[in-house]
């Protein structure tokens, strides 16, 4: 007899699934069992689908980087306060779910290494693509004036992904509040360098 119930569009259910589990119980609680327990569907569902739980994730991860570049299509140049702006896409990066799926791919070798040969270089992945996002916006601000012409927004994006990072990476505690993620912000951009 079918256990479970009936999946429409099966990977969405089950990502979905997997973000609940990392947000109750965090990576070390996150096991093919308890996704397909919180999808209320047979194991052999997820197996169906992908190769074997690690390809699941990397489905995961792969699909949280895709909506993470959709996001940043919205962002437009020009518009807005620049501090603002960035510290909201900050805080989008570095949601609770996203948060633990770094740790995720932190601790599980075999899912960073799924993950390069999907997206070669450095890094961690999600982060790292995080920082390639920001750095296109921050080239697009410098186009239009409101960031120096000779600031290396290829090492500010990192940076303020990597401050970020340290300041959200608890992930059990309180999350930053909006005005200590707009100072740390004000404090990397207003500290670009510039030639005299």
């Amino acid at each position: 007899m079918p256990t479970g119930i009936h999946l429409r569009d099966v990977r969405a259910q089950l990502f979905d699934a997997a973000e609940r589990v990392l947000l109750r119980e965090g990576p070390s609680g996150l096991t093919s069992r308890a996704v397909t327990a919180e999808a209320d569907c047979a194991k052999g569902v997820l197996h169906r689908h992908f190769e074997d739980f690690d390809a699941f994730l990397a489905a995961l991860v792969l699909d949280r980087i895709h909506r993470l570049e959709a996001h940043a299509e919205g962002l437009r140049a020009g518009t807005g306060d620049l501090v603002e702006t960035v510290a909201e896409m900050l805080t989008e990066v570095f949601s609770p779910v996203a948060v633990s799926i770094v740790a995720l791919i932190t601790f599980r070798d075999e899912l960073r290494h799924r993950l390069r040969a999907a997206r070669p270089g450095p890094g961690i992945p999600l982060a790292t693509d995080a920082a390639h996002v920001l750095a296109g916006y921050l080239a697009a601000e410098q186009k239009l004036g409101r960031i120096a012409p000779d600031a290396d927004v290829q090492t500010l994006a990192p940076t303020l992904i990597g401050a970020g990072h340290l300041l959200f990476a608890d992930r059990t505690g309180a999350a930053p509040s909006g005005e200590a993620v707009r100072q740390m912000v004000g404090a990397v951009l207003v500290s670009a360098p510039t030639t005299p």
